[in-house]
C-alpha cells in the first residue's frame, strides 16, 4: 500500500499539529486542572464507600453486642455456664442465630465450648486471641471483608460479683453489607461520571481562558509583519504577560534604535563614499572641458591630478576604516589572542607616529612605570591605540604635546593619552564613539578624518572586555584612558 504525496503532506501536517499541541501550555494546564478536579472526586468516592461500610459494620456489631449482653445476663442467672439446661436460653440462642443467619458459640471459664448452634465444635477447647482478650476484659470485633463475615466476642460476667464466667462468640455473614456497598457504589459512580464530565468541561474552558493572554502576545508580535509596531504592546492580564510585554517593549525600543542607527550608518557611508567620488568627477570633468577648449596647462593638469590623488587616498582610507570596523564587529572567536609585551607595542606605535608629530611640531612623550605582559590581540589593540595617539597629534595646537603613559595593577593595565589640543565640546563627548560622528566637521575634513577612528578604538577595547573613558574641555586638551584586563577571558 503506497501513500501518495498529497496524503503524506496531510499526515505530516496532522503530526506536526499534534506535536505542537502536545508541547503546549494549554494542554498542560488542562491536564493539571483535570487532575485537580478528578482526584478529589475519586477520593470522595472512596471515602463515601469506606465510610458506609465502616458504619454498617459498626452498627451491626453494636446491635449484636447489645443482644448478646442481654442473653449473657440470663446465662449467669440460670447457671447455664455450669451445665444447667434452659429451654428459654436455647430458644433465644437459636433465635439470635437465625436472625443474623449466623453461628453462636458459648465458651466457659475453662475455655471449653459448651454450646455451638451449628453443633460442630461442642465440648472442644478453644484458645484464640479474641477469647483471651475478652477474658481480660476487652471486647473485640473482627470483620473479614474478603470472606464476608463479622465475628463479635462478648464477655459473660456475673451481674453481681462481676466475675468472668465465659465468653459468647457470634459469627454472622455480611453479604448484605457488601450488596449495600455495591448499590451505593453504582449510585456514586453515576455522580462521579457527571462530576468528571463537568470537571472536564471546566478544565478545558479554564485552560483556554488562562492561555488567552499569551495568544494576545503572539497576535501582537504577528502584527509586526516584518516592521515595527507603531505602539508598545500592553497585556496586563497576568504579572507574567505584563513582564513579557515590558521586556518586548524594551527590546522593540532597542531594535528601533538599532534600525535608526543602521539607516544613519548606511546614509553616512553613502555620503562619505560619494563625496570623494563627486570631487574626482568634478575635477575630471574640468580637465575634459579644458581639453576641449585647447591644451591643458601642465600646472593646472598637475594640480587637478594631485587633487584627484588626494581624493583617492581619502576614499581608500574610508574603505580601510570601514573594513577595520567590520572586523571589530565580528565575534570574539575571530580574536587572535597571545601574550604581548605592551611596553614594546606602545613604543612601536609611537615610533611610527613620530614623523607625523615632528611634521606638525608636536612633542610626543612616553611614560612607562612597569614592564607589562598581557593577553591581547596585538593587531586590533595597535589599531585602537594608534587612533588615539594620531588623533592627539592631528587635533592639537601649534607646538603642542601628546603625553602617553602606561601603568598596571594586579588585574588590568592602563593606557592614558593626553594632549594639549583643541578639546571636545561637552555636548559632543557622549557621541564621539559613534560611527562617522565629528565634533568639528570642518577641521576633520581638513586633516582627512573619516569619523570612524574612535568607533574602531571603542570596538577593539570592548572586544578585549576593557573600558575607555574621555575627559576633555573645549580649548584645553583631551585625555583618553583605556583599561584592559591582563588575562583575556572569552
Amino acid at each position: 500500500m503506497f501513500i501518495r504525496s498529497g496524503e503524506w503532506v496531510i499526515i505530516s501536517s496532522i503530526k506536526n499539529k499534534f506535536k505542537r499541541y502536545a508541547k503546549s501550555l494549554r494542554l498542560r494546564l488542562f491536564i493539571i486542572l483535570l487532575l485537580v478536579g478528578v482526584i478529589p472526586i475519586n477520593l470522595l468516592k472512596y471515602g463515601i464507600l469506606n465510610n458506609y461500610e465502616k458504619q454498617a459494620v459498626s452498627q451491626r456489631a453494636d446491635t449484636i453486642r447489645s443482644q448478646c449482653l442481654m442473653i449473657s445476663v440470663q446465662l449467669c442467672d440460670s447457671d447455664y455456664m455450669h451445665g444447667t439446661e434452659s429451654e428459654l436460653i436455647e430458644s433465644e440462642l437459636k433465635q439470635l442465630g437465625s436472625i443474623y443467619n449466623g453461628r453462636v458459640v458459648i465458651v466457659n471459664d475453662h475455655f471449653r465450648i459448651i454450646r455451638d448452634t451449628y453443633g460442630i465444635d461442642e465440648d472442644k477447647v478453644i484458645v484464640a486471641q479474641e477469647v483471651l482478650e475478652c477474658f481480660l476484659g476487652t471486647d473485640s470485633d473482627n470483620y473479614n471483608r474478603t470472606d464476608e463475615f463479622l465475628e463479635v466476642t462478648v464477655p459473660v460476667r456475673d451481674d453481681v460479683t462481676r466475675e468472668m464466667q465465659g465468653v459468647m462468640i457470634i459469627s454472622v455473614p455480611t453479604t448484605d453489607i457488601r450488596e449495600g456497598r455495591d448499590a451505593l457504589s453504582s449510585t456514586v459512580l453515576t455522580l462521579q461520571t457527571v462530576l468528571t464530565l463537568a470537571v472536564l468541561a471546566v478544565a478545558f474552558y479554564a485552560a483556554r481562558l488562562l492561555v488567552k493572554p499569551f495568544g494576545k502576545v503572539t497576535a501582537s508580535l504577528e502584527e509586526m509583519k516584518g516592521s515595527f509596531l507603531e505602539e508598545d504592546i500592553s497585556i496586563p492580564d497576568y504579572t507574567e504577560t505584563e513582564l513579557l510585554s515590558e521586556a518586548y517593549n524594551r527590546m522593540l525600543e532597542r531594535m528601533k534604535v538599532q534600525e535608526d542607527s543602521r539607516q544613519e550608518f548606511v546614509s553616512n557611508v553613502s555620503h562619505e563614499l560619494k563625496t570623494p567620488l563627486t570631487s574626482m568627477k568634478v575635477l575630471a570633468d574640468s580637465l575634459v572641458d579644458q581639453g576641449k577648449q585647447g591644451e591643458v596647462p601642465n600646472e593646472l593638469y598637475k594640480e587637478f591630478m594631485t587633487d584627484i590623488a588626494e581624493e583617492i587616498d581619502r576614499e581608500n582610507k574610508i574603505i580601510t576604516d570601514l573594513l577595520s570596523l567590520v572586523k571589530m564587529d565580528k565575534r570574539s572567536s575571530d580574536v587572535n589572542i597571545k601574550e604581548t609585551n605592551i611596553n614594546d607595542l606602545i613604543e612601536l606605535i609611537l615610533k611610527r607616529l613620530r614623523p607625523i608629530a615632528a611634521k606638525n611640531n608636536i612633542d610626543l612623550v612616553l611614560e612607562s612605570f612597569k614592564p607589562i605582559l598581557a593577553e591581547v590581540d596585538e593587531t586590533k589593540l595597535t589599531l585602537a591605540l594608534s587612533n588615539l595617539v594620531e588623533n592627539g597629534i592631528k587635533y592639537n595646537k601649534e607646538n603642542g604635546w601628546v603625553h602617553v603613559s602606561l601603568n598596571v595593577d594586579n588585574n588590568f593595565f592602563y593606557v592614558k593619552v593626553e594632549d594639549s589640543g583643541i578639546g571636545i565640546p561637552e555636548e559632543a563627548q557622549e557621541h564621539i564613539f559613534e560611527r562617522f560622528y565629528r565634533a568639528d566637521k570642518s577641521h576633520s575634513r581638513e586633516i582627512g578624518g573619516t569619523g570612524l577612528g574612535l568607533a574602531i578604538t571603542r570596538s577593539a577595547v570592548l572586544m578585549h572586555h576593557g573600558a575607555i573613558r574621555v575627559y576633555s574641555q573645549e580649548g584645553d586638551g583631551t585625555t583618553f584612558t583605556v583599561r584592559i584586563p591582563l588575562r583575556y577571558v572569552p
